[in-house]
């Protein structure tokens, strides 16, 4: 079936077949609670007879988010602790986040920003508040890199993307600027002539990190969107989160990262998901995903690897939790472990 616009509320989840009609009620309150958006694109790609489709698993409510777990916090990566003006997070030393909207085209389920994104988030940023987080950028020389996130970024209309690459363009020590978004999997038809050259300026270099989860969601459709992106000369990174019931299980991984691959678009970040309310269901633990990620070695190309990490929470940055393989044995030896997880031993140099 398709819509012609997201869905939104719990009457017409259920009248979309996403929801029973038994479900409504409990629905509903998940709805009060955070943000829903399902696009037409997305809607189309859930299998209505799957109970446990991994699609409809991301994107449409359900009841075990209102259970809120002890460890869970609003902020779960700490962008609080390092905005030092409004729409910027300066938490690495070369590189800062500029949140210039707290909107998106889909709700993720799973969403570590989801108190602050949606109708009831912090919305767009306002002109004065976009004047001043350029402004932080352009008085810190030591940023190299601009990353515009939010919200998704990509909602926004070229001629607002345009102005923003603009005055991020007359910034001479930013030399990267990079969009992380969901739109070529989600809304691909939004990705057109006139939003791919609103991502470009004079002598910066643009990348576009694509969110996507499991290997339905690089339809065609999706496909040729990130194709109108990479010819026009920008390059394309992934970032997947690991998911229970979406894509933990080592032959989805291979498939997604593959998939990946194969729409010149590199693996880049495979995140353990983060600490957010109402999101427990969706976690798997820290050895279960290092045996996963192990998994992959061997199963797939070098090209299909990402990297897994952690955000610390409390806005320390990221870890590498990708399972170890070397392990020292002392007297300067090593033991080394395949990915078929036999274990070898490594002499000491010299």
């Amino acid at each position: 079936m398709s819509a012609q616009r997201p869905i939104r509320t719990e009457r017409e989840l259920v009248d979309a077949g996403l929801v029973a009609p038994a479900a409504e009620e409990a629905v509903a309150r998940v709805t009060l609670r955070y943000a829903v958006a399902i696009s037409p694109t997305i809607a189309d790609l859930i299998d209505r007879q799957d109970t446990g489709d991994p699609i409809a698993r991301q994107f449409v409510p359900d009841i075990a988010e209102l259970t809120q777990t002890p460890e869970e916090r609003a902020d779960p990566i700490g962008d609080g602790a390092h905005s030092p003006v409004s729409g910027i997070v300066h938490r690495y030393p070369d590189r800062v986040l500029l949140k210039a909207v707290h909107v998106c085209p889909v709700y993720c389920r799973f969403c570590f920003r989801r108190e602050m994104v949606g109708p009831q988030g912090l919305g767009t940023i306002a002109p004065a508040e976009l004047d001043a987080a350029i402004a932080y950028i352009a008085e810190h020389s030591e940023i190299w890199e601009v990353i515009l996130t939010g919200g998704d970024p990509l909602v926004l209309s070229p001629r607002r993307l345009h102005e923003i690459m603009e005055r991020l363009g007359a910034i001479d020590h930013v030399k990267i600027v990079r969009f992380h978004t969901r739109v070529p999997v989600v809304e691909p038809g939004r990705v057109d002539a006139e939003l791919v050259q609103a991502l470009k300026a004079s002598g910066k270099t643009t990348y576009v990190a694509l969110h996507a989860n499991h290997p339905r969601e690089l339809t065609p459709q999706a496909r040729a969107a990130s194709a109108r992106l990479i010819d026009a000369g920008i390059v394309m990174v992934s970032q997947s989160v690991l998911l229970k019931g979406v894509n933990d299980d080592a032959a989805v991984l291979a498939e997604l990262m593959r998939a990946f691959v194969e729409t010149r678009i590199k693996p880049y970040y495979l995140h353990h998901p983060d600490l957010a309310p109402g999101t427990s269901h969706f976690r798997l633990t820290i050895e279960e995903g290092q045996a996963l990620v192990a998994a992959l070695r061997g199963r797939v190309s070098g090209l299909c690897q990402p990297t897994y990490i952690l955000d610390i929470p409390g806005g320390h940055g990221k870890a590498v939790v990708g399972a170890s393989t070397i392990a020292a044995e002392g007297g300067g030896c090593y033991t080394v472990t395949d990915f078929r997880g036999n274990e070898h031993a490594y002499p000491p140099s010299g």
